[in-house]
C-alpha cells in the first residue's frame, strides 16, 4: 500500500498534476513510510532498552522532517523550514504526548500513566536550554543592541554548544539503559529489519521533496497560510512515527518505551535537529538561524515548562494529558490566523 502510494506521489509530481492532489498523496505516503521505519525500527530494537529503541525510532522517523527542511530551505522557503522544525516540536511534545498519557492512563489499571523520570527531566532542560538561546537572540534583536547584527554568528555558536550537550546527553542515557525482555509486534528478521529501515529513509528524501514542491500550491488554493502549513500540517505528517507508535505502545501498557519515543523525539529535534539544520543551512543561500518571532519564542518557552511541571514527577493523569492538547489547540489556531 505504501508503496503504490509512493510511486503515485512521485507520478503525480512529475506529471504536474493538481498541487492539492499531489500534496495529499505525499502526506499519506509520508505517514506510510514513517510506520514503516516505526516497525523497523521496533524489531531491531527488541533486544535492546527503552532509551536505545526510543532513540532509534526518533531518528528514523524524524528522518521525513529532515528533508522536508532541507528541501525547503534549498526552495528558498526559511517560513515553511522554520514553522516545521517549531511545529514537530510542538506536535510531539503537546499533541502527541497528549494523546499517549491519554492512551496510557487507559491502559493503567488506576487511570494514572506511570514512568521513569530522568527522560522527562532531562528533556525538559534540553528544551529550556534551547529556549534560553532562543529567547536571548529575541530579545537581543528586540532592543535592537549590538549582538542582533550578529544573528547568524550567535546561532553558530550556539547550534554547537546544543549539540555537544545534547551528545554528552545522549551517551550518559543510553549508557544507563536497562534491556528490556521480550518483544512487541512480530518478529522479522535483523538483515530485513534493517533493510526495511534503509529503504524508508531513501523514500523519505524523494517524497519530501515532492511534499514540499506542493505544500505552497496547496496551501494557497485552500486558504491557509504557509505558517500553519509549517506548524501543523507539517508538523503532524513529519512525526507520524511518533503519533502511531508512541500511542499504540502506551495502549499496550509499555508506559516507559511510549514516553521514550516520545520525548527522545522532542530531545532530538530541540537540541540535535534544529542546531544541526542551522549549520547545514550555510551551504544554502537561505539561511536557518535561531531568531523566531515573538509568538514562538514564547510558545517554545512555555511548552518546556508545561512539560517539566506536567511529567518531571513520574506520573500523568488524564487531565494533564488533555491539558496539553489543549495547548497545542491554542498554538494551532494563532498560526491559523498568522
Amino acid at each position: 500500500m505504501t508503496a503504490a502510494v509512493t510511486v503515485a506521489t512521485g507520478l503525480a509530481h512529475f506529471a504536474g498534476a493538481n498541487a492539492v492532489l499531489t500534496f495529499s498523496l505525499a502526506t499519506v505516503a509520508l505517514a506510510g513510510l514513517a510506520w514503516i521505519v516505526s516497525f523497523a525500527t521496533e524489531q531491531v530494537g527488541q533486544r535492546y532498552g527503552p532509551g536505545v529503541t526510543g532513540v532509534l525510532q526518533s531518528t528514523l522517523g524524524n528522518l521525513p522532517e529532515f528533508f522536508i527542511v532541507i528541501f525547503a530551505l534549498a526552495e528558498g522557503n526559511l517560513i515553511v523550514a522554520r514553522a516545521s522544525i517549531l511545529g514537530s516540536i510542538f506536535a510531539n511534545a503537546l499533541l502527541v504526548l497528549g494523546i499517549v498519557i491519554l492512551a496510557g492512563c487507559h491502559a493503567s489499571a488506576d487511570g494514572v500513566m506511570r514512568f521513569e523520570t530522568r527522560l522527562p527531566r532531562d528533556n525538559a532542560t534540553l528544551l529550556l536550554l534551547a529556549s534560553f538561546l532562543i529567547v536571548m537572540i529575541g530579545l537581543s534583536v528586540a532592543t535592537d543592541d549590538d549582538a542582533s547584527t550578529h544573528v547568524t554568528a550567535i546561532s553558530i555558536v550556539g547550534a554547537v554548544a546544543l549539540l555537544a550537550t545534547y551528545g554528552v546527553w545522549l551517551v550518559d542515557y543510553l549508557r544507563r539503559d536497562v534491556p528490556r525482555e521480550g518483544g512487541i509486534g512480530p518478529h522479522v528478521s535483523l538483515a530485513l529489519a534493517v533493510g526495511l529501515l534503509g529503504a524508508g529513509g531513501v523514500a523519505s528524501a524523494f517524497v519530501s521533496d515532492w511534499f514540499v514542491s506542493a505544500l505552497t500550491p496547496a496551501m494557497k488554493s485552500i486558504g491557509l497560510s504557509q505558517a500553519f502549513a509549517g506548524v501543523v500540517v507539517v508538523g503532524i505528517a513529519g512525526n507520524a512515527v511518533e503519533n502511531v507508535t508512541g500511542i499504540v505502545l502506551a495502549l499496550k501498557g509499555e508506559a516507559d518505551l511510549a514516553i521514550s519515543v516520545v520525548k527522545n523525539s522532542v530531545a532530538q529535534i530541540t537540541a540535535f535537529l534544529f542546531p544541526a539544520l542551522v549549520l547545514v543551512s550555510l551551504l544554502f543561500a537561505t539561511q536557518l538561524t535561531f531568531e523566531l518571532s515573538p509568538l514562538y519564542i514564547g510558545a517554545l518557552l512555555l511548552t518546556g515548562l508545561a512539560l517539566w511541571q506536567i511529567t518531571s514527577d513520574g506520573e500523568a493523569t488524564r487531565f494533564e494529558g488533555v491539558a496539553l492538547m489543549a495547548f497545542y489547540l491554542i498554538v494551532a489556531v494563532l498560526a491559523f490566523y498568522e
